[in-house]
């Protein structure tokens, strides 16, 4: 075992090592004893230099795990100690994994010569900037060889294996993280792209194609046919590598404008979906993939082997047949500037060349279900929907259709529709044999729809002969549907219901159908008015022996559809009218012959006989009623008093239309028929629908919930439209029974916060301030009345606790809590009243019920979200009335000590889930963080007046309070724990002076608290709790440096976890981070934060630095660590000019200085 790093051990302890690691394998697959069998290979791996026994277990072991552990142990060991190994012991350790995978190539237990691989590549890539060029030329030549076949196809496979490591070690996504920093990653990327990574493509090549005659001849053996297809894979592989230097050999840009105009897209960086990405090798690999005939040779050979072996339907399966596939779609995704600067010619050309080939894998439409329903595999159909994607995805819509007229007497568009049509039936038709292939099918087929449709402009301009395709399409998706529709209206399975309301898959497929449908909008809208108006026409004629279920399950569908064909969803940003619909139906010059004004009042005039009684108890199921609100919440945001995005002007009727100067009547149209007079009338109707649906369906949340949440909302959403809604008797008569009627409190009271909201952010509308503060107070006032009056009953304490009063209690809270959320400049006045005016009755309530935590909850979530809506726009005196509640708050609850329980009382508060029982904790701590907003952000005219409040002193206060019942074990609690430390840091950083003055417990058990925060594992928790240090520290620094007293009293103790205070705070915090710098594994994305946190530390305590870093080294033995740790502690404070001071410049160099010093040490600390 010469040319091994490390002592060699006596025969002995080898085979009493190799023993216990085979009975260590054999307890975990027997699960006999496997905690005792872990620790054994553990300390396997964490030996220091266990190379020599590694080597003799891989050698001499009878059992594959044992070997695999050796692998393992090897790999782990030689990245720990990398910086004590010499360049011949580096380059040893990766010859003898290489040589081992080679020789035992042939062996049994293929993941043992794996996993020896992938230590081999891990190894090649820690040491890859160590190496001179000619020393990995050296190690790589022999993987040449054994690739190109020289000692057989064993190892020919196994040296393609080993490049698949390499490469994938190479990769950001899947390399190990040695401890290393993200630039030593990226680098290691960069060379590899630039210098190996194509000769990796042509090796695989080679040895491809010296397999393929043999294969095509029928006389290859199963070794050679495995080889080929590992090498198919392997160059796969290298074509998903994220390519960075694609354009750097060319200038791109001056061939932008001939590739737009030649129907090549420039701008396409990635596919959108199934994982898949779009291929960009740059110039470079032009004669590797292009002229060299590689991509002819590749379809060619797929082509003979496919119809060599067309009776077997399993053959599709096989691995050479699925990578040489999968070879073809990265090489249809090729685009970037490996291609010439010949106005796209060559791209086109190769595309084609493609789509000849794969044309065969989905043709005839109308055969290819068959064959799959006789036992044909779909993955070859699947692949040539991908191939159908990655070139609609390249190329303008355009040339995407004419791609297949040089093959075929029509498009490619007319072939993708009846390749859809056929999958949409087979689809509907709910056969669970089918379900798989198609969904799958339907998936991708839908995407190139999307892809192609949902351009803007010239680039998805289609030809006739593609509309009529659309259309056709269109109408078989919506027959097939409709059929499927009508067919599960009496099943009772709820997993009938396919196409369920706001379920996000439902609203991609019938995204995808819309964009269809208005591919070819004016015979598609006339067909779904046509359906409707059938449909609803057959409900009207109330013929009693008529069953009317599968009509009412054909209208729900129809209304889905229906609202995603005319609307587009509006999340977060202003809706429009669809660009299709508006750029279309030219020939139309009489709005109300217009086809989307006739599709939109049939569906508002169904939706109106909801209102009758007996129409709604016939016919309006909640279920229905779901599809017509969430329809009529996406029409109004689109259509009702519509501003035009082009002029700035409100879409109007009457007289007023004629001023608009729209060269398109159409589009004039469409702005103007629900305006303001019309607009009027079906804001109305609206209006009565929604009251309807929130008195009329008691106990129908989903149904509701569309209601406040999605229709009311969207009605308020916008100024002008608000406007007349609050002139509306219908508007006024829902608010009167939301503050007069008890017909709501029946409602969920969630629901009842979110009418809140949305009734009050109506009053925004009015343009006098008094009006709208008059609105809100006459909304809330009988709320905040019935809340004082609970308060003040005498018999309070008698009733308090019965479900109805604890119920009415919660609705009222709920309530206060949406109008507060709803606050707005123009309001702000009218909500501070209202919430003035319930904060004695608050105080009450909290105290009365201290042992209900939900009313509990409510009452602190009522004033987190009273603070966060009010505090910026309050004077002095506002801001000390709402402080002074607020601590008269927190004393209460405080003083029932309320959230000090003790987790080990109840073993089932141990899961997350009740973990949500301490969320009165969370909101506390919310409430602290509002307050301390005021001081951030201040609106109030006067927020520097004499005697205003000072809010750091509430602060202070308000951590007195909290911090004790913050304990260790709740801190375990992901969400209270991100609560907790986020307003620590944030109060060290802007109060660090009230942080100090804390009483000795209080900043005590927040040192504490720290400490436990740095040993979390969220790293967002530890990167809270480094900045929280660093304000610390910096707050001392800067206040001795000024001569001040700085921590004062608190800086000279800290509390050990025996109680005992043994060293000065800061003193206490550099010896920590240094341990979890040095000792544990640390995230290299925390070191920005960090070398944040130490460098005050280092400044403060220079002479406790030198003496930890001094103990430190005299406790290594091995003299070449020592020497290098030394260097590295040196470097850290000495280099890149480093100065005593805190300014950002100096930072910056102090966070290089970490970053190279934990570069330097990697790995060295953990064996010492």
């Amino acid at each position: 075992m010469q040319g091994f790093p490390g002592a060699m051990p006596d025969a002995g302890q080898l085979q009493s090592t190799l023993i216990a690691i085979e009975r260590a394998c054999s307890s975990i697959q027997m699960h006999m004893n496997p905690a005792e069998a872990e620790k054994i290979i553990i300390s396997l791996r964490q030996s220091t230099m266990p190379y020599h026994t590694c080597r003799f277990i891989l050698e001499n072991s009878k059992m594959p795990n044992a070997r695999f552990q050796a692998a393992g142990a090897i790999g782990d060991a030689a990245i720990r100690e990398w910086g004590m190994l010499t360049d011949e012991d580096k380059k040893g350790l990766i010859l003898f994994c290489l040589h081992y995978t080679m020789e035992h190539a042939s062996a049994a237990n293929a993941y043992v010569q794996l996993k020896v691989s992938a230590v081999a590549a891990q190894l090649v890539k820690r040491g890859w900037f160590d190496f001179v060029e000619a020393e990995k030329i050296n190690i790589l030549l022999e993987v040449k060889q054994a690739i190109l076949g020289i000692h057989g196809s064993d190892v020919q496979f196994a040296g393609i294996n080993f490049l698949e490591s390499l490469v994938s070690e190479f990769s950001p996504g899947t390399s190990t993280a040695m401890g290393l920093p993200k630039d030593f990653h990226d680098q290691c990327h960069l060379s590899m792209e630039l210098n190996y990574l194509k000769e990796f493509y042509c090796w695989a090549q080679s040895a491809a194609a010296n397999a393929v005659d043999r294969i095509v001849g029928g006389y290859a053996s199963a070794s050679e046919e495995k080889v080929c297809s590992k090498a198919l894979h392997f160059m796969f592989q290298i074509l998903n590598w994220n390519f960075q230097k694609s354009s750097s050999a060319l200038d791109y840009s001056n061939n932008k404008s001939n590739l737009a105009s030649s129907g090549i897209r420039h701008d396409v960086v990635q596919l959108r979906k199934f994982e898949r990405s779009l291929v960009e090798p740059g110039p470079l690999w032009h004669d590797a993939l292009l002229s060299s005939g590689h991509t002819l040779w590749l379809l060619n050979f797929y082509a003979t082997l496919r119809q060599k072996n067309s009776s077997d339907v399993l053959w599709f399966d096989f691995p050479l047949a699925v990578s040489a596939r999968q070879l073809i779609l990265q090489l249809c995704s090729l685009t970037g500037t490996i291609f010439p600067s010949d106005n796209g010619e060559m791209h086109i050309k190769h595309l084609i060349q493609i789509l000849s080939a794969i044309i065969d894998w989905v043709e005839p439409p109308n055969i290819v279900p068959g064959t799959l329903r006789s036992g044909r595999s779909e993955s070859e159909m699947v692949d040539g929907f991908h191939a159908l994607l990655s070139m609609a995805t390249l190329t303008s819509t355009m040339l995407f259709d004419n791609l297949l007229r040089s093959l075929r007497p029509f498009g490619t568009i007319h072939l993708l529709s009846a390749l859809t049509c056929e999958v949409v039936q087979a689809h509907a038709s709910k056969n669970d044999d089918e379900q798989t292939w198609t969904s799958e099918g339907l998936d991708i087929l839908l995407e190139i729809w999307t892809v192609l449709l949902g351009r803007t402009g010239n680039e998805k301009k289609l030809s006739a002969e593609s509309i009529a395709s659309a259309s056709n399409l269109f109408n078989t998706v919506v027959e097939s549907h409709l059929k499927a529709a009508a067919e599960s209206a009496f099943e009772d399975d709820s997993d009938a219901d396919y196409f369920h309301v706001s379920v996000s898959k439902r609203d991609e497929t019938l995204y995808a159908y819309a964009l269809i449908a208005r591919a070819s909008i004016e015979t598609t809208a006339t067909f779904l008015t046509k359906l409707f108006t059938e449909r609803f026409a057959l409900l009207s004629q109330h013929n009693e022996r008529w069953d009317p279920t599968q009509t009412l399950e054909e209208l729900y569908w129809l209304l889905l559809i229906t609202g995603h064909v005319l609307t587009d969803p509006g999340e977060g940003e202003t809706v429009l009218v669809p660009e299709a619909i508006q750029d279309g139906f030219a020939g139309v010059s009489d709005e109300l012959q217009h086809p989307v004004v006739v599709l939109s009042w049939s569906i508002i005039n169904f939706a109106r006989q909801s209102l009758d009684p007996e129409m709604r108890k016939m016919y309006f199921s909640p279920r229905l009623m779901e599809a017509i609100i969430w329809f009529l919440a996406r029409w109004v945001d689109t259509y009702l008093m519509p501003i035009d995005a082009t002029k700035g002007h409100l879409g109007t009727s009457g007289h007023d239309e004629e001023q608009q100067q729209d060269s398109q009547p159409s589009k004039r149209f469409l702005l103007s028929f629900a305006g303001q007079n019309q607009g009027q009338i079906i804001l109305d109707i609206i209006v009565r629908i929604s009251t309807s649906t929130l008195t009329s369906y008691p106990g129908e949340n989903e149904l509701q919930a569309f209601t406040c949440r999605k229709l009311l909302v969207a009605l308020v959403r916008r100024r002008h439209v608000c406007l007349h809604l609050v002139a509306l008797e219908s508007w006024r008569d829902l608010a009167r029974a939301f503050a007069n009627e008890r017909s709501l409190f029946s409602m969920n009271s969630r629901l009842q916060r979110s009418l809140a909201e949305t009734l009050v952010s109506a009053a925004s509308s009015y343009k006098d301030l008094e009006i709208s503060n008059q609105y809100v107070r006459d909304l809330m006032g009988p709320m905040t009345a019935h809340l004082v009056d609970i308060s003040n009953r005498n018999d309070l304490k008698a009733v308090a606790q019965h479900a109805d009063a604890m119920y009415m209690v919660s609705c009222l809270l709920e309530r206060l809590r949406g109008a507060s959320r709803a606050t707005q400049p123009r309001t702000q006045k009218s909500i501070f009243e209202m919430g003035y005016a319930v904060m004695s009755a608050l105080l009450t309530l909290l105290e009365l019920y201290k042992n209900q935590s939900t009313v509990v909850y409510l009452i602190l979530k009522f004033a987190v979200d009273f603070v966060e809506g009010e505090l910026a726009f309050l004077n002095a005196k506002e801001t000390s009335i709402l402080v002074n509640f607020c601590l008269r708050l927190l004393q209460i609850y405080s003083s029932n000590n309320i959230g000090k329980i003790s987790l080990s009382l109840s073993t089932s508060l141990q899961s997350e889930a009740q973990a949500e029982k301490y969320k009165d904790l969370r909101a506390l701590l919310q409430l602290l963080t509002n307050i301390c907003s005021k001081d951030l952000v201040d609106f109030s005219s006067d927020s520097n007046e004499v005697g205003s409040t000072d809010i750091a002193e509430v602060i202070y206060v308000g951590l007195h309070i909290v911090t004790p019942l913050i304990s260790l074990e709740l801190l375990k609690y992901p969400k209270l724990s991100c609560d907790y430390f986020a307003l620590v840091s944030h109060l060290l950083e802007v109060y660090p002076e009230k942080v100090a003055q804390l009483n000795k417990e209080s900043f005590a058990h927040i040192i504490r608290t720290l400490d436990f925060g740095f040993q979390h594992q969220d790293a967002d928790i530890v990167d809270k709790c480094l900045r929280a240090v660093n304000a610390l520290a910096s707050y001392q620094y800067k206040e001795k440096t000024a001569g001040k007293e700085g921590l004062g009293a608190n800086a000279m103790s800290s509390e050990e976890s025996n109680g005992e205070f043994q060293e000065s705070i800061l003193r206490y915090f550099l010896r920590l981070l240094l341990q979890l710098l040095l000792f544990h594994d640390f995230r290299m994305e925390l070191a920005g934060s960090a070398a944040d946190a130490l460098l005050p530390l280092l400044l403060c305590e220079q002479d406790m630095y030198q003496r930890l870093v001094q103990e430190f080294l005299d406790k290594q033995s091995n003299p070449a660590i020592k020497t290098r740790l030394a260097s590295a502690f040196s470097a850290l404070t000495s280099t890149n000019q480093l100065s005593s001071s805190l300014d950002r410049p100096n930072r910056f160099k102090f966070r290089k200085n970490l970053q190279i010093f934990l570069t330097e040490t990697s790995g060295i600390t953990s064996i010492i």
